[in-house]
């Protein structure tokens, strides 16, 4: 007799049983006995058969947070490259008495630096050319190559003491991204989705938007594998937006193909995938049909989201007139206002070529211009709305750039190569501190004199923001409870909060 009359194995089963790895078949047999209890106890979720079970089965993958969360919902403005932070928040008067001296082995201290410098004879330092002065009642100096950033200091949270392990682009940007520089993990927009679920239906939960600078002299490579969901289910990675065409591909039908042919032949194949998933039971089935069923009602939802025409010319005046032209950062940035204002929780704009190793004075200018007004439109804008207050806010790089100049000094111009050991970032609403300038750095920007800020410490203050004790919010994988902070000590910078 059939002890598990709700699990009626397909003949594909043998087919699976074959191909899975022995890893896998441990685990199955491990859970077998546990599974046979629990299916005595609650059949209609481990076995769902029917759309209730199933929708069900997907609404307990939304964790929900530990305490009431001070943010719904993240825009996380990452900067590629490393934006130098000596030419642009961390003003260093003291330089200008160093330019082309030696920079000191006592500031050094034979840290680690990337094989680009490696083979120079000389570390010469080179001081910002660029001009700063204070603003807002914090006092915070800003270069003059952000004026519209300046206007907003006490609306930011400035940390001026970041630091990671990682030197070079790769191993940085994901550890920035997923607390740990080997690939594989969950990024931080995964953990958000796995945490806090939906609040749309009809919209992905983690959207991701790669802007086009204006100047492409140092692109960096951005891959798909940024905004995966690593071992979390595969509903809560990232849906890349396009800036040019159908937003996402195949989101119209195909010529012929009407709306009751498509869902007709949408129920034919979640029919199919349903008795693999009865069969299988493989969590990735079930992921396909949330899948193919969101991608249908995004068909609705996306055009209505993408119409930018129909905001007000105010709004354009606000983030600039690039607002208006598809894949600028401030096209972007008004999308992610459409975006949350819609329900979205997480969204991912990327900014490429802030890897200023040489010609710092032809690139950096442009790179500011692209980004300047339109975050300041954007926090205005969620302010204006009453959204500022929910909507956490984040911007900076994977690490900074080193005082030394890489390559040829003049008073115009210089080179800075990857620095990880202090750099700037800042945040705005959602339940960080308005107008805090957190740690300072030596006169060389290049060590940490007061109140550092490792990744994973800024990890475990956003996941506190959104409701999440960093310590208890885990996925349990290959036998570990697996953290976005990891194993090593992370803490909540509450300087930073209110």
């Amino acid at each position: 007799m059939n002890p598990f009359p709700e699990f009626n194995p397909h003949p594909i089963f043998k087919d699976y049983v074959r191909s899975e790895s022995r890893r896998q078949f441990l685990r199955r047999g491990a859970s077998f006995l546990g599974t046979a209890a629990l299916a005595t106890l609650a059949p209609q979720l481990l076995f769902a058969r029917d759309n209730k079970s199933a929708a069900a089965h997907a609404a307990l993958k939304a964790v929900g947070p530990h305490f009431p969360p001070k943010a719904k919902r993240v825009i996380y403005l990452h900067m590629v490259g490393g934006p130098s932070q000596m030419d642009l928040f961390d003003y260093k008067p003291v330089m200008n008495e160093w330019f082309d001296k030696e920079l000191p082995d006592s500031v050094r201290m034979g840290q680690r630096i990337t094989g680009m410098t490696s083979g120079q004879k000389r570390f010469p330092v080179a001081p910002s050319k660029y001009k700063f002065a204070r603003h807002g009642k914090n006092g915070m100096w800003v270069s003059e190559l952000l004026p519209w950033t300046a206007k907003m200091t006490d609306d930011l949270t400035f940390i001026r003491t970041m630091h990671t392990d990682a030197i070079n682009h790769e191993p940085a940007i994901t550890m920035m991204q997923t607390g740990n520089m080997v690939t594989g993990r969950p990024c931080l927009g995964s953990w958000v989705s796995y945490g806090l679920g939906s609040a749309n239906d009809n919209l992905p939960t983690f959207v991701v938007l790669v802007a086009r600078p204006t100047n492409t002299e140092q692109i960096q490579a951005i891959s798909g594998r940024l905004w995966s969901s690593g071992y979390l289910p595969g509903e809560h990675a990232g849906v890349s937006f396009r800036s040019a065409g159908d937003p996402i591909l195949f989101i119209n039908n195909p010529a012929g193909v009407d709306f009751k042919v498509r869902r007709k032949m949408l129920d034919g194949l979640k029919a199919l995938n349903e008795i693999n998933y009865r069969a299988v039971g493989d969590p990735e089935t079930h992921t396909r049909i949330q899948q193919y069923e969101l991608a249908f009602r995004m068909q609705a939802s996306v055009p209505e989201l993408t119409a930018i025409t129909g905001e007000p010319e105010s709004t354009y005046a606000l983030y600039g007139a690039d607002a208006k032209k598809p894949g600028t950062f401030a096209n972007t940035a008004l999308m992610a206002r459409r975006l949350v204002e819609r329900g979205v929780r997480f969204v991912q704009i990327y900014h490429n070529n802030w890897d200023t190793h040489s010609n710092t004075s032809g690139r950096l200018p442009s790179q500011c211009k692209d980004v300047d007004q339109a975050c300041y439109g954007l926090i205005q804008d969620l302010k204006a709305r009453g959204m500022l207050d929910d909507t956490l806010v984040v911007w900076g790089g994977e690490f900074g750039r080193t005082i030394y100049t890489q390559g040829e000094l003049t008073k115009e111009n210089y080179g800075r190569d990857h620095h990880p050991r202090c750099f700037t970032m800042w945040m705005a609403g959602g339940g960080a501190k308005p107008g805090v300038i957190h740690g300072e750095t030596d006169d060389f920007s290049y060590n940490i004199v007061k109140d550092g800020v490792h990744i994973r410490d800024f990890h475990a203050t956003v996941l506190n923001r959104l409701g999440f004790d960093h310590e208890r919010f885990s996925y349990r994988y290959l036998g570990l409870d697996q953290r976005l902070t990891g194993v090593e000590k992370a803490n909540v910078i509450s300087e930073l909060i209110t």
